[in-house]
């Protein structure tokens, strides 16, 4: 039975149809209410889909995150970051033959071309690094501009190619502009994570050897963080894909999205706060504090605006987390231990459960990436390297949607009414 909507306007019964997804609540398809020469008030769009998706797949009450159906557990524990870029892109995890040729055609694109690089001559060295990197990125989209193709599906999907083979680089380029050390080329015949900690931290005596624990704790941070449904930062990619603005500068402004602090750089505050808690002894005085309405203070990386149960990603970094401390030989890390008895405390206490505040993933990532040597001011950056084969999937995914059309928000306006203006004697 079809469902439908009714609302009263005026005395007028006007209906709207109920769609129905695969997953997840009904929506109610108000797009026809403009007809009646009112629409609706949202802010921050917390209750509006502006879009389907076959991408991805949130239910915050049961603590599930799928892509394309696969549960990010699954993916994080038996798969890695190029079969996830694979399968964001392509809909299907690949078989062997085809998870090569990616590989290959990922080696094509890796490397930057001289032009971009030169854009990281124009910030001094304390530039910061996201703004470094949404220069980079933007940057592209003059190098590889081609309006004529940008509804050509190979242009497409060279274009994500470009975007997922070069990020690494260019995150890496950021790190050691500031440090002031020259660029190392990407390497073919390192993974995707050991590409990327061998142009951070590489040398010339080291060979490319990369620890593989630390390469798999930061694979498993890419695929944590490369796809999140239709967050602040994909929708400002969908919004700027929209105009029909050209990948590259639509992931350039998914960039600038991120930087925001409430968005991309919640890891940092989580590594800020437990600096400042500093020793388990102070724990206690800490918590009392979060719970003072009159107190500044904030616990951070607990609760998430989706996630109304524990964070599933959490799970996957708190045992990485534990990995490379371990060898590190750093397990009786003070960072850890204050991070894990306030999990123990917000499992337990009244007052996190009842408001169903659970450790998330930037709980644990900020301890590990600081653990690697990775600076906080890196830590966007890296957010920023993993979410753009998402971005460029959705925006791929927009492109080709039947229902394409440009984004175009209304307001309800609450200034002046027309008024007669004032010549410079009457003001």
């Amino acid at each position: 039975m079809t469902q439908s909507a009714k609302l009263t306007l005026n005395g007028d019964d006007v209906e709207f149809p109920v769609r129905s997804g695969t997953l997840g609540q009904d929506v109610i398809d108000i797009a026809a209410l403009g007809k009646t020469g009112h629409f609706t008030y949202d802010p921050g769009f917390t209750a509006t889909a502006s879009c389907d998706s076959k991408i991805c797949f949130i239910d915050g009450g049961k603590g599930q995150l799928l892509y394309r159906g696969y549960t990010i557990e699954d993916l994080a524990d038996k798969s890695n970051f190029v079969e996830t870029i694979y399968l964001l892109l392509n809909g299907e995890l690949p078989n062997q033959t085809q998870l090569n040729e990616f590989k290959g055609q990922l080696a094509e694109h890796q490397n930057v071309p001289g032009v971009i690089e030169n854009v990281f001559k124009g910030f001094n060295k304390k530039a910061h690094p996201m703004a470094m990197l949404g220069a980079a990125v933007s940057a592209q989209s003059a190098y590889y501009h081609d309006q004529s193709r940008i509804n050509d599906k190979d242009y497409q999907y060279e274009a994500a190619l470009n975007l997922t083979a070069q990020i690494p680089a260019l995150s890496a380029m950021c790190y050691r502009h500031n440090e002031g050390l020259p660029f190392i080329a990407s390497r073919n015949d390192l993974s995707y994570a050991e590409n990327f900690l061998n142009m951070m931290f590489g040398s010339a005596e080291n060979g490319g050897k990369v620890n593989p624990i630390f390469a798999d704790a930061m694979d498993k941070i890419f695929i944590l963080h490369a796809e999140h449904e239709q967050n602040a930062s994909t929708s400002t990619v969908r919004n700027v894909g929209s105009t029909g603005a050209n990948p590259y500068a639509s992931i350039g402004a998914g960039v600038a999205a991120l930087w925001g602090p409430a968005h991309g750089g919640a890891n940092e505050a989580v590594v800020n706060m437990l600096l400042e808690i500093g020793d388990e002894s102070h724990i206690d005085d800490y918590v009392a504090r979060a719970k003072d309405k009159n107190d500044p203070f904030r616990l951070m990386g607990f609760g998430h605006r989706v996630y109304k149960n524990f964070d599933p990603r959490a799970h996957v970094l708190r045992d990485a987390c534990a990995s490379v401390l371990a060898e590190l030989g750093d397990s009786d890390n003070q960072l850890l231990k204050i991070a894990q008895k306030l999990e123990s405390i917000a499992l337990e206490d009244s007052y996190f459960v009842e408001r169903k505040l659970y450790p998330n993933v930037d709980f644990y990532s900020g301890i590990i990436l600081r653990a690697l040597g990775i600076p906080t001011t890196m830590f966007t950056v890296l957010f920023a390297l993993a979410r753009t084969s998402g971005w460029v999937s959705h925006w791929i995914e927009l492109a080709n949607a039947d229902n394409f059309r440009i984004t175009r928000p209304r307001q309800l306006y609450l200034g002046y009414d027309q008024r007669p203006f004032k010549n410079m004697d009457q003001r």
